[in-house]
């Protein structure tokens, strides 16, 4: 699941020669030249950046839900795979390595961190409710460790994005730049593994329990949505390319291999949603129907003994 559009490596062809520092652009988008330093001149990359957004927007919001899932349900740890959790956290550190070693656009780097830090509150909320729920003691002070350790990694997260960008430009030699490009792109591909992987755990405990129970399907309704909508931004921007249509596929092979893979498998996680879903509403149908005997079988015994 490429939780962010890897574009940077053509923005430089979409730019003319710059004078004074500034990239000539006389018919490209103006709000986009702006944000992504990209000039747009035709609409098959207009609608390619627009569905880029789309899906980096429904990858920002997809873990929001499970978040305030957990919060409710209070029992994250017997829904959620942990592994699910490690692999997630794993791609997206890969994918900021990735994004740092190919010197991707600083809302990319800031989205990126985003994530990271979404992740980290999945992870937080999970070991919380674990130690909470298997302690027969309560403990104040865990909740406050939980507190600064979100307020602690916050603050990390949001000097993180600025502290990158700008070691990223000063350091940015050319003698070394295909060395470190090469290593961003098996970033990528070691971040597509993560993402792959992460689904199995998940999976395989839904199946171990028959039930999808304090796990939100947005989380996974949403990553769904991004990873479609990332897949349809790189075909989309295929007829208006202006150079080797095959080396704009293998530039972003490993993202695309992530997204395609993931979105597959989230259609397996769909599918134990819908069975697991009758089943629990097969035991709820049990359950309502159980005191409407157990009166009537009390009070016969009670006429028994008289």
């Amino acid at each position: 699941m490429p939780r962010f559009p890897g574009r940077t490596a053509d923005v430089a062809a979409n730019l003319t020669s710059p004078v004074l520092g500034r990239p000539l652009c006389a018919n490209g988008t103006p709000w986009i030249l702006y944000l992504f330093e990209e000039c747009v001149e035709n609409v098959w990359e207009y609608w390619s950046v627009v569905i880029g957004l789309i899906s980096m927007f429904c990858f920002l919001l997809s873990t929001l839900p499970q978040v305030y899932e957990a919060y409710r349900n209070g029992k994250v740890e017997e829904a959620m795979s942990f592994g699910f959790l490690l692999f997630l956290f794993s791609g997206d550190l890969s994918s900021l390595i990735g994004c740092v070693l190919t010197s991707q656009l600083p809302i990319q780097i800031v989205t990126v961190v985003f994530y990271i830090f979404t992740d980290l509150l999945l992870i937080s909320q999970f070991l919380y409710y674990k130690i909470k729920n298997n302690s027969c003691k309560k403990r104040p002070t865990l909740k406050w460790l939980c507190f600064l350790w979100c307020g602690a990694s916050t603050v990390a997260l949001l000097i993180l994005p600025k502290f990158i960008t700008d070691n990223n430009t000063s350091a940015n030699t050319q003698s070394a730049s295909n060395s470190v490009e090469i290593s961003g792109y098996a970033c990528g591909y070691l971040a597509s593994i993560f993402y792959l992987s992460s689904r199995f755990p998940q999976l395989y405990k839904n199946f171990k329990r028959q039930s999808t129970e304090g796990t939100s399907y947005m989380l996974f309704a949403l990553a769904m949505m991004g990873n479609g909508t990332y897949g349809l931004s790189i075909i989309v921007v295929l007829p208006a390319l202006a150079g080797s249509k095959q080396t704009f596929i293998l530039k972003h092979l490993a993202w695309l291999i992530g997204s395609l893979g993931v979105l597959l498998l989230d259609f397996f996680v769909t599918a134990q949603f819908i069975i697991y879903r009758k089943n629990r509403s097969d035991k709820t149908s049990k359950k309502m129907n159980v005191p409407e005997v157990e009166p009537l079988l009390c009070e016969e015994e009670e006429l028994s003994t008289f």
